[in-house]
C-alpha cells in the first residue's frame, strides 16, 4: 500500500505517498485507527502533501478518519494540502472540517500545543466532577 505510519514520541505520522482507491483508503482508516489503541498515541498527522487530486470518497475518508480518532483519544491534524487539492475542494463544495496546517514541523506543533494538557493516567474527567461539573483549573 502506498502509504506509512509511524510513530514519533505519542504520535503517529500517517503519510499517503500516492494516490488511494477507495479499499485502500478504507484500509488506511482502519490502520490508523488500530495503530492509535497499539500505540496509545495522543495524536496522529495525516500527511497528504503527495496528493494531486482529491475527490468526495477522499475528504470525506479523512474527514471520517479524524473523527474515528478522536473516539479512539487521538486528536488529528492534516498537513500537506496542494494548492490545487485546495482550490479543488472549494469548488466542488466539498468540505472537510478538520484540523489542517500547511506541513510536518505545524503538524507537530499543532499537535504538541493541544496535547499539552494531557497526561498519562489522568482524566480530564476527573477534574470535571470534582468542582462539580465545572472544569477545575486549579488542578492543572
Amino acid at each position: 500500500m502506498p502509504v506509512s505510519i509511524q510513530r514519533q514520541q505519542d504520535f503517529l505520522i500517517a503519510s499517503i505517498h500516492a494516490a488511494l482507491d477507495d479499499a485502500e483508503l478504507l484500509r488506511f482508516q482502519q490502520d490508523v485507527v488500530a495503530q492509535i489503541g497499539k500505540h496509545r498515541s495522543r495524536g496522529v498527522i495525516i500527511d497528504v502533501a503527495a496528493l494531486d487530486v482529491m475527490d468526495s470518497f477522499g475528504s470525506r475518508s479523512l474527514r471520517d478518519l479524524v473523527h474515528a480518532s478522536r473516539l479512539r483519544g487521538a486528536k488529528t491534524v492534516i498537513v500537506g494540502i496542494q494548492p490545487e487539492v485546495a482550490f479543488a475542494i472549494v469548488q466542488l463544495g466539498m468540505s472537510l472540517d478538520v484540523p489542517t496546517v500547511s506541513d510536518l514541523e505545524e503538524g507537530l506543533e499543532f499537535l504538541g500545543q493541544l496535547t499539552t494538557d494531557d497526561r498519562p493516567g489522568r482524566s480530564t474527567l476527573h477534574d470535571f466532577e470534582i468542582c462539580g461539573g465545572r472544569p477545575n483549573r486549579s488542578t492543572r
